[in-house]
């Protein structure tokens, strides 16, 4: 969320620096990922600096607004806040025709208002300029203030031609499936009977509930009558249309992490405020607002006691007790117990827009969030438990280390395919679907180690996985190894009853893993000695050559060997390995193959052809060797 200083200054003039602020906001608030200062002639009324601020979707429904962190800042801070209210000017409003039905359960609240006589046109410089700081594009006076609103209080706001609403009916409904409805901007999207939309009597889709407005209903430069819309929608309903209609807006963002169906009155205030102001002429008629049912009241309780216990560390009541002062928190206080008690038992009114209180450990860290957790001195907590290893993790390495004994080399292949059973939504790429089985990977990663074989010596190939594998009926953990050329695949359990004994099956509890398991000090107690020494490979490709020379049988082949690798060059990695021999009357073949391979670009056949060529003519050097 992008948030001006300026902006922020019109509620809370006394705020502290753009620097101190950003702390006291990522120590109390929420983490500033950035502050960007704007030049004199970007920034509404002179300089300005924009956080960007990564508010977490349990503060969602009353900080992803400049009022909800002004708000937050002043109670924090106990500075002054402006409540811009009781400025907003609205002229007397008169009767309207206009009717509004919800038919989706999914719809908590409608209200909407016909302005009369208002004029498409330019907004007024300090609402272009505040919209710019934070990114976004100036269109005209009346969109505008729909974006002004939705940035400045939180509440999302739409706005519809009325001369294209048939009739002056609205009503919000499910979709019709296979309805379509072209978006504003262009793009049409195909919907399903989950999706909520707002429509005309005569069944016109001019809007995706909470998430996008439609062409139908869109302003022009002709348009002098108007809909105001401010709603409250299900957060889960608007998260899944627009997660299957691949739509993220601003609006979207809002709604699916819940907003108060009380900040539509807020938002319809704001909205029909700066309408009047940028539209001296215009004409508001009533507000039409339907709230079938009302958001309740909530309680919350806890004690002193709790509070402290969570936080580890002593809160006392006059500490709470100012910190509702400072965020208009009704509360009442009663000690425990009544005479002479040392708790203190609070039970708050949760206010409308903080849905994020909900039990006493969401006090807990709202508390510890305002005081400052650096208050909170770390302790190691004194838990006396055995550890314990999952019955499945046991499981997977038995299975493992009983093929790593066998001389089986683990791979881990690719969970998404290009086919299945189950498909993944909003896939980034052409592998949309969870693979149903194992072996598909295994086949491939035996594809790519035969290619390699050469080079890294292998004359058996023998690989293993052990993974999940996604069924329609739910996930299995499977096994799956090559034998020969053969690939067996089971599951995990069908593949212990086979692979131990009776005894072994039945001790993948946690202890008896610990048991089965190789201990730290058996293992440390082998002698460490390792010869060889760790040599780096290439991530170029590499090309093997084959030659065979015809020498004398008195000619041993290290000899031959010798005169190869002297004039192979750099180039040669591995090799020359002797491969084949046999004699034929009195001479013997020697057949070597070479592999040669870059570091740091990849080999092309001609320059190898020279080196094979060299080391020919060195072989045909010598009068009784000829290369085959």
């Amino acid at each position: 969320m992008l948030i001006s200083y300026n902006w922020l200054k019109w509620y809370i003039p006394d705020v502290p620096s753009a620097e101190k602020l950003a702390d006291i906001i990522t120590y109390h608030v929420a983490e500033v990922e950035s502050v960007t200062p704007l030049l004199v002639e970007e920034g509404a009324g002179g300089g300005d600096f924009i956080f960007d601020i990564k508010i977490l979707p349990n503060r969602a429904h009353d900080l992803l607004s400049h009022q909800g962190i002004a708000r937050e800042l002043a109670s924090l801070l106990n500075i002054s806040y402006i409540d811009p209210t009781p400025k907003y000017k609205i002229p007397e409003s008169k009767p309207t025709k206009l009717v509004k039905t919800i038919e989706s359960p999914n719809c908590r609240r409608y209200m909407g208002r016909v302005v009369r006589n208002i004029k498409i046109g330019p907004s007024p410089e300090w609402v272009v300029k505040h919209l710019e700081s934070i990114g976004q594009r100036s269109i005209n006076n009346i969109v505008d203030a729909t974006n002004l609103t939705m940035f400045n209080c939180g509440q999302p706001a739409h706005v519809f031609d009325l001369k294209k609403v048939k009739d002056l009916k609205l009503k919000v409904r499910n979709a019709k499936a296979g309805e379509k409805i072209t978006l504003l901007g262009g793009g049409e999207k195909i919907m399903n009977e989950t999706m909520m939309v707002i429509a005309d009597d005569f069944g016109n889709s001019l809007d995706i509930a909470g998430i996008k407005g439609g062409q139908y209903a869109e302003l022009n430069k002709d348009t002098t009558d108007i809909i105001l819309e401010c709603a409250n929608f299900d957060p889960t309903s608007v998260r899944k249309t627009a997660q299957a209609l691949n739509i993220f807006t601003d609006a979207r963002k809002r709604f699916e992490n819940d907003l108060s169906p009380t900040m539509a009155e807020y938002g319809m205030r704001e909205l029909s405020a700066l309408i009047a102001e940028m539209c001296p002429e215009a004409i508001f008629e009533d507000v039409v607002d339907i709230y079938p049912k009302k958001q309740e009241e909530r309680e919350l309780s806890f004690s002193t006691e709790k509070i402290s216990k969570i936080l580890g560390l002593v809160v006392s009541a006059k500490e709470i007790e100012d910190i509702f002062k400072r965020y208009n928190i009704e509360y009442n206080l009663e000690v425990l117990p009544p005479l002479g008690g040392k708790t203190s038992k609070f039970t708050i009114t949760v206010p409308a827009m903080r849905l994020d209180l909900v039990m006493e450990e969401d006090m807990a860290e709202e508390i510890g969030r305002i005081l400052g957790y650096d208050r909170v001195k770390p302790i190691m907590p004194k838990i006396d438990f055995k550890p314990k290893v999952n019955e499945t993790y046991a499981k997977i390495a038995f299975a493992r280390n009983k093929l790593l004994d066998e001389g089986y080399s683990e791979v881990m292949t690719y969970v998404f395919q290009d086919k299945g059973e189950v498909e993944v939504m909003q896939s980034a790429s052409d592998k949309k679907f969870l693979r149903t089985n194992l072996t598909d990977g295994l086949k491939e990663s035996l594809k790519l180690n035969k290619l390699n074989a050469l080079l890294l010596d292998f004359n058996e190939i023998k690989i293993f996985e052990i993974g999940t594998v996604f069924k329609k009926n739910g996930e299995e953990m499977h096994v799956v190894y090559n034998e020969k050329e053969k690939i067996i695949e089971t599951s995990l359990d069908d593949f212990l009853s086979k692979n131990s004994s009776s005894e072994e099956h039945g001790y993948f509890s946690a202890e008896k893993f610990l048991v089965l398991a190789p201990t730290r000090s058996q293992v440390s107690s082998k002698e460490n000695s390792y010869s060889e020494k760790f040599q780096m490979w290439s991530l170029y490709p590499f090309i093997a050559r084959d030659i065979a020379v015809w020498v004398p049988a008195s000619v041993e082949s290290s000899k031959v060997q010798k005169i190869i690798k002297e004039n192979a060059g750099e180039l040669l990695i591995k090799g020359p390995d002797l491969f084949d021999e046999f004699k034929k009357d009195s001479q013997i073949s020697y057949a070597f193959r070479l592999v040669f391979q870059s570091y740091n670009r990849t080999l092309t056949d001609t320059e190898i052809n020279e080196i094979m060529a060299k080391i020919s003519n060195k072989i045909k050097g010598n009068e009784a060797w000829q290369v085959r």
